[in-house]
């Protein structure tokens, strides 16, 4: 059962409501949203950053989803790692995500995505460990403002992602994610929840 509880979108401060009218009214993507409209003004500001980062993406959708995967097996985010988006289905299969379990040995991830899957890993175990020669070796795939939009979209999975797995909110996600809090779950090898 989630640490905090849902408020029902019909009691959500009218804004907050407009924020996610274009976003699918599935139960799961309306989670979060349902407890941070406990603090609406913090909550719109949040929901600005990711869509700011969503609308303005330039980076593959492939290697975006990739990341949000494995930063959601870091973060232990049951709900992330439930979730699969329609705008990443035809270029990420299952086979794909179960990938993710060894990058760096994956046949079907390219030097560019398994250098990303790299900062990601860092991004959310040891932030420390990105060094110059890192952000260097990233030069080599990316250029400067993807490395910074790289960088935003895992500081919106790690902290979100962390908020999510903190609430514990599980208890509408397949079976298979509905693991006790502590118990680690994986993206790859499960039922994932279509969304759009």
């Amino acid at each position: 059962m989630s640490r905090i509880s849902k408020i029902p979108v019909e009691d959500w401060d009218p804004e907050l409501v407009a924020m996610t009218a274009g976003d699918t009214a599935t139960v799961i993507e309306q989670g979060i949203t349902r407890m941070l409209a406990h603090t609406p003004e913090m909550a719109k500001g949040a929901i600005g950053f990711g869509a700011a980062i969503a609308m303005n993406r330039t980076l593959p959708e492939r290697l975006v989803e990739l990341v949000r995967l494995r930063v959601a097996f870091h973060n232990q985010c049951r709900s992330c790692m439930a979730i699969r988006y329609s705008s990443a289905s035809d270029v990420v299969s299952e086979d794909l995500v179960c990938s993710l379990e060894q990058p760096q040995e994956a046949d079907d991830l390219s030097a560019a995505e398994r250098a990303a899957i790299d900062l990601a890993d860092r991004f959310a175990t040891d932030h420390l460990s990105i060094t110059d020669a890192r952000f260097a070796a990233l030069g080599e795939y990316f250029t400067e403002a993807q490395i910074m939009e790289l960088l935003l979209h895992l500081a919106l999975y790690v902290g979100m992602g962390r908020l999510a797995a903190t609430l514990d909110m599980t208890e509408e996600l397949p079976e298979a994610f509905q693991a006790s809090f502590g118990e680690t779950v994986t993206p790859w090898g499960k039922e994932p929840v279509p969304v759009r």
